[in-house]
């Protein structure tokens, strides 16, 4: 029988250590072969773009993820598990939560991989759905003292303060400017939507790791090349991805493409990570293919006692 799941479902079943925990295991899968997940595709229609990312997890289960760019604001997206063995539809996921998690998570292993150990104070610039779950996720892994947010709506950064307070018992802060949430963070977090950037190497402080979740690519970036030019540390959860962006992804090109590193592969310990307190390093995010179906798998092993 084929399983739906809601959104509610998701929220009340995933939380951030579980979520975390599924990525890392998504991340080390893809470095090894055993998770097959080629760059996303898209197909053109009139007003916008059906867009598809799959992934198979060899032997166990395949499946996708769709959604559409036509700017809907009730658009959802849909995630599909498929048996490997016999193909049966297994389950099926509607809503933005469980893409929303996942792409925390992965965020969230970057900083457990890739940030200082002591790392105790997050900035955030963005207050959407993708700043919240980067900022759940950074906080199963690093025990945070504080946490400084800026976005465009003062109503909005406040509410998100308030929320991090709240339901992460985080002590947090509204700022006027994305250079005062970045002061003298341990790690910061870039999700917006802005074509221009927000952030520059010279708003860091040595030893900041970065997790850059919007825009990062030519002539179309949240943050600004200076800051790859810093990073000593530069790493992707898909190569594969990476590559494939029109315009193109800007650390996936020269002078920058030769130090990109694989997440799974530090991860794995294959390839070195931070090699020292004071360095910069940054995740660009793009979105490993079948992680959605991944952790849709996670989560129906999560719910098959109570079903």
């Amino acid at each position: 029988m084929t399983v739906l799941i809601s959104d509610s479902e998701v929220a009340a079943a995933l939380d951030a250590p579980t979520t975390v925990d599924a990525m890392r295991q998504a991340l080390l899968a893809a470095y090894d072969g055993r998770l097959v997940a080629p760059p996303r595709a898209g197909a053109p229609l009139d007003g916008g773009r059906l867009m598809l990312t799959a992934g198979h997890l060899v032997g166990q289960w395949y499946g996708y993820r769709s959604y559409d760019t036509f700017g809907h604001p009730e658009t959802e997206q849909v995630v599909v598990l498929h048996d490997g063995r016999t193909g049966a539809v297994r389950a099926v996921a509607v809503g933005a939560e469980l893409g929303s998690r996942r792409t925390g998570a992965l965020g969230g292993v970057a900083v457990d991989v890739l940030a200082r150990p002591d790392a105790a104070t997050l900035g955030v610039i963005g207050s959407g759905a993708q700043a919240w779950t980067q900022v759940w996720a950074a906080a199963a892994v690093r025990r945070l003292r504080e946490v400084t947010v800026h976005s465009r709506s003062a109503a909005r950064r406040e509410a998100f303060a308030a929320r991090v307070r709240a339901e992460l018992g985080i002590p947090a802060r509204a700022v006027h400017t994305a250079r005062a949430a970045a002061h003298d963070r341990d790690v910061v977090v870039l999700a917006t939507t802005s074509p221009e950037p927000v952030l520059t190497a010279a708003d860091l402080s040595p030893g900041t790791h970065v997790n850059a979740v919007g825009f990062k690519q030519r002539d179309r970036s949240e943050f600004d090349t200076d800051l790859l030019d810093a990073a000593a540390v530069l790493a992707s959860d898909s190569l594969a991805q990476a590559m494939s962006y029109t315009p193109p992804m800007l650390a996936a090109q020269p002078p920058y493409a030769s130090r990109l590193r694989h997440l799974g592969a530090v991860l794995a310990g294959a390839t070195s990570g931070r090699t020292d307190a004071d360095q910069i390093s940054v995740f660009c995010s793009v979105g490993l293919a079948g992680t959605e179906v991944f952790l849709l798998d996670r989560l129906v092993g999560i719910l098959a006692p109570a079903r």
